[in-house]
């Protein structure tokens, strides 16, 4: 029987490195695949594991807001899934696997609520100058689907939003090393635990992550977190970040509130998560479409309560085919819900607090 090693991300910021359950010796890993304890191994490149994938982020100055572009330039066969319901979209409905056009050249995450899907076109710009797109034989088209979280509620000027310029900016900064965390590009106005409204929430932001297998597999993902809901541990099921007590000062778990019966006050539209997960297998673009909806349950592990009727939570999926062996789809979907869950807790560990918005590490140091 082969050997395979799963999760080959960094110890999320702040806690311990992952460990697998043991059973008879031998470690269980989604897909029920099993793995030899000792082949696990580290790498800190997050979505940029995958190659063929560039990330850059576009952070504004004048309140926190901005963009982030995922850049296939070579093409990339994609997926989407949109849940939630308040979601903010561009470009999905040309993803479905019954639509013409098959691949991607890049995927824009944006603050701005729907002004931010503005940012695509900038994307679209730094693409054309470059020759890559759709050829039409006319002209060739750049492919950017996009989706954008609300943050116009964080910081005093809400007329500040991520723009072309910063869509282009972004694309420009892209680049094939490790993933920027924290208070960047489209996470850089994120909030989070916001069941008891806004002056007990807490920051969000970007966090990315990857899955390795010794046979070359690899399996990313990246989000920005703007979740009504807490953020939750799936490895020990503690809230990381959420909604606070009233005296701000500890955690009062959604979870708890929702059992006592106490209904959150957030507003519809204002609270998103979206992401991209990647993979070098080669998949086809209805395969890639299960690869997102299975993305999901990452969402569902890490985020409490997720997918509400105030979330627009989206995710994208891509596949570069560079990996060309034969794979198992739903081991590829287990493994990309895994990152996806790692990556939303990363994003709660490497945030950083401004005005009225703490994150995990100034609770923690508070107490």
């Amino acid at each position: 029987m082969p050997t395979y090693a799963s999760r080959s991300t960094t110890p999320r910021p702040g806690a311990q490195r992952w460990r697998p359950r043991l059973v008879a010796g031998v470690a269980c890993i989604a897909g029920g695949m099993m793995v030899q304890p000792s082949t696990f191994s580290q790498t800190d490149r997050g979505l940029t594991a995958v190659p063929g994938i560039k990330v850059g982020h576009h952070t504004l100055t004048g309140r926190p807001t901005g963009c982030t572009v995922v850049m296939t330039e070579d093409g990339a066969v994609a997926g989407v899934d949109v849940r939630g319901g308040a979601p903010g979209t561009r470009e999905t409905d040309l993803l479905n696997p019954t639509k013409a056009v098959q691949e991607v050249h890049a995927i824009v995450l944006a603050g701005g609520s729907a002004f931010g899907l503005d940012a695509a076109s900038g994307v679209m710009r730094y693409l054309e100058e470059r020759d890559i797109g759709f050829d039409t034989r006319v002209a060739k088209v750049p492919i950017v689907p996009a989706a954008i979280l609300f943050d116009l509620g964080v910081g005093d000027d809400p007329t500040i939003r991520p723009t072309a310029d910063c869509g282009y900016r972004a694309a420009e900064a892209a680049t094939s090393g490790p993933v920027a965390e924290g208070n960047v590009g489209a996470g850089a106005g994120a909030t989070i635990g916001k069941t008891g409204g806004a002056g007990r929430a807490m920051k969000g932001g970007v966090g990315s992550a990857s899955i390795s297998l010794p046979s070359g597999l690899v399996v990313s993902a990246l989000v920005a977190v703007n979740a009504v809901g807490d953020i939750i541990d799936p490895d020990t099921g503690q809230v990381v970040a959420g909604v606070r007590s009233e005296d701000g000062r500890t955690l009062a778990d959604a979870r708890v509130l929702l059992r006592a019966g106490r209904p959150g006050q957030s507003r519809r539209g204002e609270n998103t998560t979206i992401g991209v997960v990647a993979t070098n297998a080669t998949l086809t673009q209805a395969q890639a479409t299960v690869m997102a909806q299975m993305a999901h349950d990452g969402f569902a592990r890490a985020i409490a309560p997720a997918h509400t009727p105030n979330d627009g939570d989206a995710i994208f999926a891509l596949a570069t085919g560079v990996y060309d062996q034969p794979i198992n789809l739903g081991t590829v979907g287990a493994l990309a819900a895994e990152a996806m869950a790692d990556a939303i807790v990363r994003a709660a560990r490497a945030a950083t607090g401004i005005p009225g918005y703490p994150a995990a590490r100034d609770l923690q140091a508070g107490r």
